[in-house]
């Protein structure tokens, strides 16, 4: 039920005392010309209607969510009580500098450690999302270029693995895509790279670990190949939570990196927002970067690099996500950013382990942070697809893991289990796994059916992708 439903004329919740000043109103042009139209609730009813609506969703506070590439981990509450600080929530963009002085000591300070985590000279945290890090990345590619006279390098290469937001932000950037193939191993074709890499190239974008929850060996040489035709070499972060502490984009050959607070650095993930995608990048790029970066030791001071190529959102980024993000490495430290890293790729590792016996590995050998399946063969044999799989686990309180990712696996199940995981919910998780699978070769019709326990059982999907209601009327 809306909260509409429950309204009731006359009902509500305020109890402000009169108001004792003169009312003064808008002109008639600027009037609303009908009622704004609000729920009229009292407040217990408030509290439990949302209340309810909290127990009928799934995040990471009520069970296991191995969504992969996405590294759902456990948010401390010590980050949400940093950014609660009234310091940090009582404040305005517009405010004289001098006024928030600890705020610019928190992005100067997050920029710091982000760039020796990363291995980048300087960073913005004005982009709000992955994505949208990528675009900002993209465009210092081209300013880069430009003011080089280099303006003939319209293309971007892609592996075929690539998350389908690198393609896209590419194509935003007015740049065509040139996809390169994954060889038999699940990494970069080396010779099939060498001959898309060319004057026209004018950079490549490139997961590590990718997609498959594989490291790259030849990354050295795919930045060589790259630079030696005059691209730039973009990283993107979505899957940093894997390397964190150990190696370093930057010292992978890379120039422009993104990074997923709200994936690597444990602040919210989902729902909307905010999210926050900062973007890291050499020096050599560091006088094109969006407006605005701070400066100086004793008084610190907002910087508006020389050939920046301007705001890509108002003012300093989403703060308070960075606030978040600060908490958890001050909490982890350099010794607990790789401890983090260590066991993510330990639980990926040990939930493949428990599992590749009956489900089929995309790939041979250790994984990294994640982990693809392919139902392939099962999907011949039984008719259950990764989607049935998918369904069964949410009737044991499972979130499923990431469906049909990558493209170039067929039937693909991707789980990342991430660092937070105890090994005794990874061994109940990979009972649950192997439990279905048993049920999809002796039962099948029973998986078609799943979920059956949940609120909201099995839907039309097609019906809902072509046909949603967005609107309540």
């Amino acid at each position: 039920m809306l909260i509409f439903e429950k309204s009731r004329k006359g009902r509500g919740c305020d109890v402000l005392p009169e108001c004792d000043v003169k009312t003064v109103l808008p002109s008639d042009a600027n009037m609303r010309k009908e009622e704004l139209h609000l729920p009229e609730v009292s407040e217990p009813e408030i509290s439990r209607h949302y209340s309810e609506l909290a127990r009928k969703s799934h995040g990471v506070n009520d069970g296991f969510y191995p969504l992969g590439s996405c590294t759902m981990k456990y948010n401390p509450r010590v980050n949400e009580e940093a950014a609660s600080l009234c310091g940090f929530t009582d404040i305005h963009p517009l405010q004289p500098e001098e006024t928030v002085q600890g705020c610019m000591e928190v992005l100067k300070t997050a920029e710091a450690y982000l760039c020796e985590i990363t291995g980048m000279d300087n960073m913005t945290f004005q982009p709000a999302a992955g994505a949208h890090g990528e675009f900002t990345g993209l465009l210092l590619m081209k300013a880069y270029h430009e003011s080089r006279n280099d303006g003939g390098r319209r293309k971007i290469i892609v592996p075929d693995s690539a998350h389908g937001t690198n393609p896209a932000s590419a194509a935003m950037a007015e740049y065509s895509v040139v996809t390169v193939p994954s060889g038999e191993d699940g990494c970069v074709d080396i010779e099939k790279l060498k001959e898309a890499a060319g004057d026209d190239v004018a950079g490549i974008m490139l997961t590590n670990p990718n997609t498959l929850g594989l490291f790259d060996r030849n990354i050295l040489e795919i930045t060589e190949i790259i630079h030696g035709c005059g691209g730039l070499c973009y990283y993107d972060g979505a899957n940093l939570n894997a390397v964190m502490g150990i190696t370093r984009p930057g010292d992978m050959g890379f120039d422009i990196v993104h990074l997923n607070l709200h994936k690597t650095f444990s602040t919210p993930h989902g729902g909307g927002g905010p999210g926050s995608g900062p973007v890291g990048c050499k020096k050599f790029l560091s006088e094109f970067l969006p407006s605005f970066l701070v400066k100086g030791e004793d008084k610190l001071t907002f910087e508006k690099p020389s050939r920046s190529i301007g705001e890509v959102k108002s003012f300093y980024g989403n703060f308070t996500v960075v606030v978040k993000a600060l908490t958890y490495i001050l909490t982890l430290g350099r010794e607990g950013i790789k401890d983090a890293a260590e066991n993510a790729v330990l639980n990926a590792n040990y939930m493949m382990a428990k599992l590749k016996d009956i489900y089929p590995m995309a790939c041979r050998g250790f994984c990294m942070h994640e982990f693809v399946m392919s139902l392939s063969q099962l999907k011949k044999e039984t008719g259950m697809t990764a989607m049935d799989i998918a369904k069964g686990l949410l009737d044991h309180g499972i979130h499923p893991p990431t469906m049909y990712f990558p493209l170039i696996v067929d039937e693909a199940l991707m789980a990342e289990p991430t660092e937070t995981e105890s090994k005794e919910t990874i061994d109940e998780a990979a009972a649950v796994f192997r439990e279905l699978f048993e049920t999809a070769r002796t039962s099948p019709e029973l998986l078609h059916q799943a979920p059956v326990k949940t609120l909201v059982t099995r839907l039309d999907e097609v019906k809902a992708a072509r046909h949603p209601v967005l609107r309540y009327r």
